[in-house]
C-alpha cells in the first residue's frame, strides 16, 4: 500500500504540487509523476468515463507514483469508498456547503473510529487482499484524503463549522461556481471568501487551495496559507500547444 504524496506535502507544511486531467489519456500521467508533480485531479464531475478508463488511470497513477485527487459524479456511500477501493488516494466533493453534508462523506469514506466506510479489503488500494485488515483500515485513514469544495456563500459562511469536521483533510475553494453566485449576490468578493476559509482553516488546522493558474495567483493563495496549488490542466495544454503550432504557419516567410 502507497503512501500518499499529497498527505506528506501537508504534514510537512509544503505545497502539493497539482494538475488536472479530465480525458482518458494514460500517457499524461506517466508525465505529470515524471514532470514532478504530486497529485493529478482527476474530474469526473464534469467529464464521463467507463469505469475501465477510470480503473486504468488508477492504475497507471499507482505504476509511476502519483496520488489521484478523483472528484466524484455521485454522493452514493459505497460508489464514493468503491473509487478508493479502486485505487484512488482521495476524493473531491463539490458543492459541500453545510456542516451536515461533511460529516455525512465523513461517515462514508472513513472506516471507523472516524466513520462507517464499509471493508473489503480486496481492491487495487489493499494490493488485493494481502494485508491485515486492521492494518489496511488504519493504512487508509492515515493515507487516504477528503476534500470539499466550498463553492457557494452558505459554504463560505459554514467554513467554520465544516473545517472543525474530523475527517476533513481539506478544504478546496471552487471560485468557478463561488464566483459566479457571488456576482450574483454581490455578498462578498472571491478574495474576501478566499480571506475567510484561509482563517478558519489555520485556526483548526486544514489544509486549503485550489485552482491558482497564474503564479500572481499562486503567490497571492501561497501567501495566504494554502498548500493545494492546481496549475495546470490538459485543456491548457493542448489548447496553447495549438495555438502556438498554428501562429508558425502565419510566421512562414
Amino acid at each position: 500500500m502507497r503512501k500518499s504524496k499529497t498527505l506528506s506535502r501537508i504534514r510537512a507544511g509544503e505545497t502539493i504540487r497539482t494538475c488536472v486531467l479530465g480525458h482518458y489519456i494514460p500517457a499524461y500521467v506517466c508525465h505529470a509523476a515524471r514532470a514532478g508533480f504530486d497529485c493529478l485531479w482527476l474530474d469526473l464531475e464534469h467529464r464521463a468515463m467507463s469505469i475501465h478508463q477510470i480503473q486504468a488511470l488508477l492504475a497507471y497513477a499507482h505504476l509511476y507514483d502519483i496520488d489521484v485527487m478523483l472528484r466524484a459524479p455521485t454522493l452514493e456511500k459505497t460508489g464514493l469508498y468503491r473509487y478508493l477501493e479502486e485505487g484512488a488516494t482521495g476524493l473531491l466533493i463539490p458543492h459541500v456547503s453545510t456542516v451536515e453534508k461533511a460529516e455525512m462523506l465523513v461517515d462514508a469514506v472513513k472506516f471507523p473510529p472516524l466513520g462507517d466506510r464499509g471493508i473489503d479489503n480486496a481492491g487495487l488500494d489493499a494490493d488485493f487482499h494481502i494485508h491485515d485488515p486492521d492494518h489496511y483500515t488504519q493504512w487508509a485513514n492515515r493515507e487516504t484524503f477528503l476534500c470539499v469544495q466550498i463553492e457557494t456563500p452558505e459554504g463560505v459562511a459554514n467554513i467554520e463549522s465544516i473545517a472543525a469536521v474530523e475527517g476533513i483533510d481539506m478544504i478546496f475553494v471552487g471560485p468557478g461556481d463561488l464566483g459566479l453566485r457571488l456576482r450574483q449576490s454581490g455578498q462578498m468578493t472571491i478574495d474576501q471568501a478566499w480571506e475567510t476559509v484561509a482563517a478558519a482553516c489555520k485556526k483548526h488546522g486544514v489544509a486549503f487551495g485550489g485552482p491558482t493558474m497564474t503564479l500572481d495567483e499562486m503567490q497571492k493563495r501561497h501567501a495566504q496559507g494554502a498548500q493545494l496549488l492546481v496549475n495546470s490542466s490538459e485543456f491548457g495544454h493542448f489548447s496553447q500547444g495549438l495555438r502556438d503550432d498554428s501562429q508558425r504557419y502565419n510566421d512562414l516567410t
